[in-house]
């Protein structure tokens, strides 16, 4: 499902309105129609309406909704925080009409006077914004927020005022947080991306009759991973297939103290299916992550401490036998770690996961792996995202969906940026946010069986970036599964792997 931002919701009406000879006002009455519709559902019985329109087409749409309301017999009022004159040329149309009609305009300052059973109507800026709302607009914010609190209902109209459509950020303290919001033609990204779901309550998408040539002429820039996409991606298995041919995975991880890592990583590869799985670990470490994981083999590297230069030998000796390569979770990591891996992928040439410790041994040097010429495909939380990038956690969070689409193509590999909404992005085509998982999977080790995961769809076949999108929607569908039954607290990473099965189950993979 495509997701737009800004610039590229532009660019379609653009590609509507003048290349295909549809009115704009026409869309206009049809977003203010579906939006006057959403109002009157929200509204309690006699509920009112107050309508705060700003100068833009946004505004537009609400004085057809106020035009709407009125003739359907509801008491509306109109808070204008432009004047007539300041109005974009189909606003002003609008308010014309709406004024015809009898709708009153009131000073920007206007009281709402709304409480339980009443409606207030967003309909300030929509997507038109891309800094704080200053002055009456924020002043009108602030408003629509006291409304709501004393008990009226809100509705955004496009995208709640002060919201980035782009990222999902607030643009400044002022924003408007909608119990409903109806957006027109296509979801926004900023009403997927968090903190944006927060801002605008349930979300539906309103079909104005934009025709599809229309969008066709603009590059998609996003997608939201449905289900039946993400099922697509994984073929089903051959009725003739033996364990060689569904993939053998060759997971590196574990240490002392950080055993669970690696058996956590184990069962994602398991229950990932991969037909061979093998841990490569110190010796020490195999008993504990190998216990209660009869099904996987294993391949004890020689010597203690952490993974360097001395590893390499035996690293491509077990990788020989491999179709693809975990290698991250809960690995013993030194000042020579970083350099062994760039050289083990180089030399193994296989289709690679790095998580975890894996990603922090090379962060500094992340710019040598596009030349490991191997299909790469990296799981960071949003801290090792941060530390690959020699940026602030709070720099990644700011523009999750921009940042993993520069670099995965700056290092040539598929980023699964994991958090709240994850973000797979590859050099390839545009990123896809993942609409599966849960809070309760913000728990210890849930990433090491998506890293296993996702190794297992490459030792399948996969490319990395279907397996990234179809590893990451599966493990948090897997995670909704769990909270299903056990309630987001109560949900382990251990009781990940079975409910992956129970995915494969529904898709009869």
């Amino acid at each position: 499902m495509r997701l737009v931002g800004a610039a590229e919701m532009r660019a379609i009406d653009r590609a509507a309105i003048d290349g295909l000879g549809i009115p704009s006002l026409e869309l206009m009455e049809r977003a203010g129609r579906a939006a006057a519709d959403a109002a009157r559902g929200l509204a309690g019985p006699g509920g009112r309406f107050a309508v705060v329109c700003g100068g833009g087409n946004n505004g537009g749409d609400g004085w057809v909704v106020a035009r709407l309301l009125v003739g359907a017999g509801r008491a509306v009022r109109v808070v204008s925080l432009v004047d007539a004159a300041r109005l974009s040329p189909d606003a002003r149309a609008e308010r014309a009409r709406a004024e015809a009609a009898g709708v009153a305009a009131e000073a920007a300052d206007a009281p709402l006077e709304a409480g339980p059973g009443d409606v207030v109507v967003d309909a300030i800026f929509g997507t038109g914004l891309s800094r704080a709302p200053e002055g009456a607009f924020a002043a009108a914010i602030s408003r629509i927020e006291a409304a709501r609190r004393a008990g009226a209902r809100v509705l955004a109209v496009d995208v709640p005022s002060g919201l980035s459509a782009d990222t999902g950020q607030p643009l400044g303290e002022a924003c408007v947080r909608a119990d409903r919001t109806v957006t027109f033609a296509f979801q926004k990204r900023g009403l997927v991306l968090h903190p944006g779901p927060a801002h605008a309550g349930e979300v539906t998408v309103a079909d104005i009759g934009i025709p599809p040539e229309a969008a066709a002429q603009v590059p998609a820039e996003a997608e939201l991973l449905v289900e039946d996409e993400a099922r697509a991606l994984v073929p089903p298995r051959d009725p003739e297939a033996h364990k060689g041919e569904a993939g053998r995975v060759l997971v590196i991880a574990g240490s002392p103290g950080k055993t669970g890592a690696a058996h956590l990583a184990l069962t994602g590869a398991l229950r990932g299916g991969a037909g061979l799985v093998t841990l490569a670990a110190r010796a020490e470490v195999l008993p504990l992550a190998l216990a209660g994981r009869p099904e996987a083999m294993s391949a004890a590297l020689p010597g203690a401490g952490p993974l360097a230069a001395a590893d390499l030998g035996p690293l491509l000796e077990a990788a020989a036998a491999a179709d693809a390569l975990v290698i991250g979770p809960g690995i013993p990591r030194g000042d020579g770690t970083g350099a062994l891996l760039l050289e083990l992928l180089s030399r193994a040439g296989l289709p690679a996961v790095l998580d975890a410790d894996a990603l922090n041994a090379v962060a500094g040097q992340a710019e040598r792996l596009a030349a490991t010429g191997v299909p790469l495909l990296l799981t960071p939380h949003p801290g090792e995202m941060a530390r690959l990038c020699g940026l602030s956690t709070a720099e990644v969070q700011r523009d999750r969906l921009g940042l993993a689409a520069r670099q995965a193509s700056a290092w040539a590999a598929t980023v699964v940026l994991k958090g709240a909404r994850t973000v797979v992005a590859d050099p390839s085509g545009p990123p896809a946010v993942i609409p599966t998982g849960n809070p309760g999977m913000a728990t210890g080790g849930t990433g090491d069986v998506l890293a296993g995961l996702c190794g297992a769809l490459l030792a399948g076949g996969l490319a990395p970036g279907a397996a990234g999108r179809a590893g990451a929607w599966v493990h948090g569908r897997a995670g909704d599964l769990v909270a299903r039954r056990l309630g987001e607290r109560g949900l382990l990473a251990g009781d990940l792997g079975a409910a992956i099965g129970e995915v494969w189950a529904e898709w009869r993979r």
